[in-house]
């Protein structure tokens, strides 16, 4: 299928448009937009959430020339020998299974960053791993990462940061200069960039997300023109983002944080809405629940992100900055607990390794997500107004897990946690937005039964999970 065009009738969507080619003969294929009463996710959308937790690994030129990470300079400055790229202990297996081993679902890697180099096979930029003399120019990081995914069974996305390149002069999309000169030059650029895109998406078997870093702007801005490109080639992976389409939003933050409510619908189709900066934030960070659009959240951060410091890329002697298991597990509730997915910054260093200090503290924070989330004290789920549980003896207990079914849309507005004590019905929490999964502490009590109350819903609640939790 070719020439995908949507036909909108007062910016509404009505019918979708196709060229559909087979054998000499072609024709257009015409297929009619349903409407939902509510916003629902697509299937992409939908398995986005349900993998809750995922890595990002960034990693350049740069990790390989000793110093502190400058952005600023990195985004105007050559790196000045690009042969310094030389991991001798490369090993994109130890990558994965250090995040397999504490729990994570999918992973992403920098496939280009600020300096412009790709870390892959390129027939249509120079400026990537057939240039190196490590591993006599045959090099595919690319390649080694999603095979390595795939062999501990993680979900592959790539990164791809098209917004600055230092190497072809290029800044907030567009090549330097003046005239024809770079008329010119962004024309090369253009095509570059859609052609590595291609190359991506056609090389590499099904991907999972493609995340360009910044978003990709707009076609009519002179820019790459992306879209496109990824929706055929890749119908699957989940798209972020351009001014055109944003399927998930950023959070607001590089906290690994959001606020609660987070709604996981926006109102509108790219997820920079609001006429004011601060508008504009309390959307990222809270959503809308009459938004239009299915937009779930995105919170992200660096695991070196501790006591003052945020490190996305390794820096030497920077080990005393990764967070402490207590703070990670605030961020996996201020975000898995709160209808987010959470993304989290890895730094493989020069030698091609995840640090072991790294590693080491993925694993803790695994074995303590299993601890305190792994085994409910019971769980159910239901549909209506009330769901209940009973233990079989009273238990102290101390938070629970809500789950909506969202792929029938949001349709919690509020709830309450209530607990029997003395023949009586009390309230131990409350809450306004569920989604996918939404993590409730309370202070610890003693119960033997236990109810969620739905006390307004837009439509009838679709709890396919409600569990309890000792202290």
């Amino acid at each position: 299928m070719e020439r995908p065009f949507v036909y909108q009738e007062n910016g509404v969507p009505e019918v979708l448009s196709v060229a559909v080619k087979k054998g000499n003969d072609s024709y257009l294929v015409f297929i009619p937009v349903e409407k939902a009463e509510r916003p629902l996710p697509n299937h992409r959308q939908l398995a986005w959430q349900q993998a809750e937790l995922g890595a990002i690994f960034h990693y350049d030129l740069h990790v390989f020339d000793g110093q502190k990470y400058g952005q600023a300079g990195n985004r105007i400055s050559p790196v000045p020998d690009y042969q310094i790229f030389r991991p001798e202990q490369l090993d994109t297996d130890q990558w994965v299974r250090a995040i397999k081993e504490a729990g994570f679902t999918f992973a992403l890697l920098t496939a280009t960053h600020e300096t412009g180099f790709a870390l892959f096979q390129s027939e249509v930029n120079p400026y990537s791993m057939k240039a190196l003399n490590f591993q006599e120019g045959k090099g595919d990081l690319v390649r080694d990462f999603v095979n390595s995914c795939r062999k501990y069974g993680i979900k592959p996305g790539i990164y791809l940061g098209i917004r600055w390149n230092s190497f072809f002069g290029v800044h907030n999309f567009q090549v330097q200069g003046e005239g024809e000169f770079r008329e010119q030059r962004q024309r090369y650029y253009n095509q570059m960039v859609e052609g590595m895109l291609r190359e991506i998406c056609t090389n590499y078997g099904e991907l999972f997300e493609i995340w360009f870093d910044g978003g990709a702007d707009h076609p009519d801005n002179g820019v790459p023109d992306v879209l496109p490109i990824a929706q055929q080639y890749q119908p699957n992976c989940l798209f972020y983002h351009n001014l055109q389409l944003a399927e998930v939003r950023w959070g607001g933050s590089e906290s690994g944080a959001m606020d609660y409510p987070c709604w996981a619908t926006f109102p509108n189709p790219y997820s920079h809405g609001g006429d004011t900066h601060a508008e504009r934030m309390r959307l990222l960070k809270q959503g809308d629940p009459d938004g239009a659009y299915w937009m779930p959240a995105m919170a992200d951060a660096p695991l070196r992100g501790y006591n003052g410091r945020h490190e996305w890329f390794w820096e030497p002697d920077d080990e005393a900055h990764i967070f402490p298991v207590e703070n990670l597990m605030n961020m996996y509730e201020k975000s898995v607990g709160r209808n987010a997915t959470l993304i989290v910054g890895l730094t493989p260093d020069p030698k091609g390794l995840m640090p072991e200090a790294d590693v080491k503290r993925l694993q803790e924070w695994g074995n303590a997500i299993k601890e305190k989330y792994g085994t409910p004290l019971a769980q159910t789920g239901g549909k209506g107004r009330e769901i209940q549980l009973q233990l079989e003896t009273a238990t102290p207990i101390g938070h629970v897990i809500i789950q909506e079914d969202i792929a029938q849309g949001e349709r919690v507005r509020n709830y309450r946690i209530e607990i029997k004590n003395r023949g009586k019905w009390q309230e131990v929490a409350s809450g306004i937005s569920v989604g996918h999964k939404r993590i409730q502490a309370f202070e610890p009590v003693t119960a033997k039964r236990i109810r969620l109350i739905i006390s307004e819903a837009t439509d009838e609640a679709l709890i396919t999970n409600f569990s309890v939790f000792k202290p």
